[in-house]
This record gives structure tokens, C-alpha cells and sequence, in this order.
């Protein structure tokens, strides 16, 4: 049976743009995440075939005929930039999950495009084994993310200022549910294309929302609702994602892009990821409050096709949405049943207090306390002052899961700088990559307990 059209094709005329993939002069395989492939029918791949067409880019039989580089629009650090589009990267093919949901295959240094200015199109290998990590992690998080699908090393010297140079070279694949980004409708709206802002609004909401309306009240709604559950689910896996622009957000919520990420030890909202961030916009604490003024731009975007007060409604809605979702990822986490919003509020906010107050770290806590009832014997100290209200407030919770699973007899699995860069420091030093594949397994096997 022939696969169905790639639905990017119906707007590729004014999205995109076709581009050609760099020529590498080695294509070595260093990781294939076959899991993610038995989603979409490519875990048989034999790894010849995968790096042809991951490496060197051979289209997908029955695929697109050529990678297309989208074309977009963006606030970076609250600045208008209408200069940026997919400088490194393009969409390289769209293919059908089990239950029919298109998803992307999308690069990551494959290459110069028109949008690329004076970069050089590549990815480092650094840069490429941190995404790797990234993705892990927040998957078995629970954190609604891309996958990193195969990384080939390509054999390349880089000249990077924030890393020793020159550095070996990467190009990454990774899988999305679309990535049409916030910053797609500010390009549209800042050329002042209605129809085509009609077209996306519409080529959207049956892509990936199933629905046949066309009204960007829906759209709007539904971005809504999945970035501000992106922004507590970020909060409960103490994960600071660094560069939360309006070109960073999917209208799908999907969590990508990972530049200068960082898993925060400790429940600091201080705590910043991109050492470019001085100012702290998105820090910690401040990435609901980011990822909303993000979605502003997107009602923005649509006002000249949209009602201005039904879009102002939606988005009055972000933060109690983003309170619901705070409750729901912090439970989810801890492994409690929920006892009712006030309940819970309060137990979300005792735990706040506990690890703010404490500097107790944050894996460590929900490793400590899975199920509501403190296990093992942690050097952490819950009897401080501190914890005093989450120790009253967590009596009455009850598990949500078993925990039999070997993970929770071991120690907590965390993703601190330190380890990425020692699981880094193994492979530019020795090419040694079994700490990468131990810390996967491990990572997997936390997600497994969390299930």
C-alpha cells in the first residue's frame, strides 16, 4: 500500500524552502535510538541503511523528495528577530506512528541553509551526546519531549567560542510531533499574509489536533492548554530548558531544542542554564511565566483572523491551568494519589517550601519520598524545620503505583552537569562511549519504575 502524502507538502510553498545536506566526510554511528524507530516502522533498518539515509540523507522511500528548511520568525530574549529560520537544520521526512499521528524527522547540523547567516551548519558532538541526555531524562520524566533518534559522528574539526576547539562534529535526527513553532505565525503575521496565517491556522488543527475547524480560537486554545502543562511538567522535573523563545515553542507543547539546558540540583528558581541569561529571564521559576508571554505573541500573531476578546479569554485561562498541571506532574512524580485541589496545592507547595528552605536536592527528595512514605536512609535531613509542613501534609497520601521495581532499591538516577560532562570527558578522551550507554539504561530503567 502507498503511504500517504507527507502533509507539510500542502504548505511547503510559502514554510519552507528545499536545501540540500551538507556532504560529510565520515558518517559514523554512535547512537540509533531504535525505540523510538519501532514507533514508526524504521527499527529494521539494518545500521548501512541508517546511516544513508540519517548521514547522508538519502530520502525515505516514498518520503519527501528533498529536506525543506522551514522558514520562521522569533523573540529571542524578548527581541523581534525576523532574521532566523532553520539555520542548521531542516524537516527530512514525516512518517505515521501506529495510531496515525504524523510525526517529524528533523535535523540538527546537517548543513548550511538560506537562514544560516554566518554559521557554519554543524553541530558539535558535544552538542549532539547532550541532547541525547536531555531527552532521556525528561521522557522518563514524564516531560512531553522530542526523542533524539540517531546521531552520527561526521568527522568534521569545529571552531566553537564556549567549548576547546576544534571540536569533533555530529549531525543529529530527532523525532517531534511538528515543528511548527510559535514563531512560524509571527513570520506570517509580520509579512502581513492572512491567507497563508488562514492556511497554517488550518493545515494545524488537522495536522496535529484531528480537528476539521479552521478557527484560531481552537488553535490558540489548544496551545494553551499544552504549554502550561509543558511549564509544570518542566518544574516538576526540575528541568531548565535555557532558551525558551518564541521560536523555541511548538504549538504541539513538545519540549525541543536543547542548547544550554541544565537539571537544577536544588529547587532554586533562581537557577539559570544559558550563561548568556544575566538577567535571569529564563531561569528556574520563570519559565511558566516565559512560556506565557511566548504564547501572547502567538494570540498576537492571529489577530488580524481571530476575535480579540474570545482570544483573550483563552489566554486568561494559562494560569490555572499551569496551577492544575503543577499539582498533576508534582503527584505524578511523587507517586500519591490526589486528595483534591486544596489538598494538593497545599502538599505541592509544603514540598516547595521544604526544598527551597532545605537545599535538599530535588531528585534525591522524590526518590526519598515515592509512594509518601520516606524510604531508605537518605543523608537528607527531613526532620528540619523545613519540612515541618510537608511532614504534616503528606500523612494522608496514598500511592498511585507499585514500587517494585528494581530501580527504587538503588540510588536516584539525577542528570547534573557534573555527570554529562563526565560522561562527555570519557568520550573526547578515550572515545570511550559505555558511560553514555550505562546512563541511558539507567535513565530508561527510572522511567521504567515511574510507568
Amino acid at each position: 500500500m502507498a503511504s500517504p502524502p507527507q502533509p507539510i507538502l500542502e504548505i511547503a510553498d510559502f514554510i519552507a524552502d528545499p536545501v540540500e545536506a551538507a556532504d560529510f566526510p565520515k558518517t559514523i554511528l554512535r547512537f540509533r535510538n531504535d525505540r523510538a524507530a519501532a514507533e514508526i516502522g524504521l527499527e529494521g533498518l539494518g545500521d548501512e541503511d541508517w546511516v544513508r539515509h540519517f548521514g547522508r540523507f538519502e530520502p525515505l522511500p516514498g518520503n519527501l523528495p528533498q529536506p525543506l528548511a522551514l522558514r520562521y520568525h522569533g523573540h529571542q530574549f524578548r527581541v523581534y528577530n525576523p532574521e532566523i529560520g532553520d539555520g542548521r537544520g531542516f524537516l527530512f521526512a514525516q512518517l505515521q506512528d501506529r495510531a496515525g499521528r504524523w510525526l517529524d524527522l528533523g535535523t540538527k547540523g546537517s548543513g548550511q541553509t538560506p537562514y544560516s547567516r554566518f554559521g557554519d551548519g554543524r553541530l558539535t558532538l558535544k552538542g549532539g551526546v547532550r541532547e541525547i541526555l536531555a531527552t532521556e531524562m525528561l521522557q522518563a520524566l514524564g516531560v512531553d519531549t522530542s526523542r533524539t533518534f540517531s546521531l552520527i559522528e561526521t568527522g568534521e574539526e569545529l571552531q566553537r567560542g564556549d567549548e576547546p576547539s576544534p571540536t569533533r562534529s555530529s549531525v543529529l535526527v530527532r523525532l517531534s510531533h511538528g515543528h511548527i513553532r510559535i514563531g512560524s505565525f509571527q513570520r506570517l503575521a509580520y509579512l502581513r499574509s492572512d491567507e497563508e496565517l488562514k492556511r497554517l491556522t488550518d493545515y494545524s488543527l488537522r495536522t496535529y489536533f484531528g480537528s476539521a475547524s479552521a478557527d484560531p480560537i481552537e488553535l490558540l486554545r489548544h496551545v494553551v492548554e499544552g504549554t502550561a502543562r509543558l511549564a509544570g511538567s518542566y518544574m516538576a522535573a526540575g528541568f531548565v530548558h535555557g532558551v525558551l523563545n518564541s521560536d523555541n515553542i511548538n504549538i504541539t507543547a513538545e519540549s525541543f531544542d536543547y542548547g544550554p539546558w541544565r537539571f537544577a540540583p536544588t529547587f532554586d528558581p533562581a537557577f539559570t542554564a544559558a550563561y548568556f541569561d544575566h538577567a535571569g529571564l529564563y531561569s528556574f521559576g520563570r519559565q511558566a511565566e516565559a512560556i506565557q508571554w511566548d504564547v501572547v505573541q502567538l494570540a498576537g500573531s492571529l489577530r488580524v483572523i481571530a476575535e480579540v476578546d474570545a482570544m483573550i479569554a483563552e489566554l486568561d485561562r494559562f494560569p490555572a491551568l499551569y496551577r492544575e498541571a503543577l499539582i498533576e506532574r508534582f503527584l505524578w512524580r511523587l507517586g500519591v494519589q490526589p486528595r483534591g485541589e486544596a489538598e494538593d496545592i497545599a502538599l505541592v507547595q509544603a514540598i516547595e517550601q521544604g526544598l527551597v528552605g532545605s537545599g535538599a536536592g530535588i531528585d534525591r527528595f522524590f526518590f526519598d519520598w515515592a509512594g509518601g512514605d520516606r524510604r531508605g536512609d537518605s543523608p537528607a535531613d527531613y526532620g528540619a524545620e523545613a519540612f515541618a509542613a510537608f511532614r504534616e501534609r503528606i500523612a494522608p497520601y496514598r500511592p498511585s503505583r507499585a514500587f517494585d521495581h528494581p530501580y527504587w532499591s538503588a540510588e536516584p538516577c539525577s542528570m547534573h552537569i557534573e555527570e554529562v560532562e563526565a560522561i562527555w570527558a570519557r568520550i573526547a578522551d578515550a572515545d570511550d562511549w559505555s558511560a553514555l550507554h550505562a546512563k541511558i539504561d539507567r535513565v530508561r530503567a527510572m522511567g521504567a519504575a515511574l510507568a
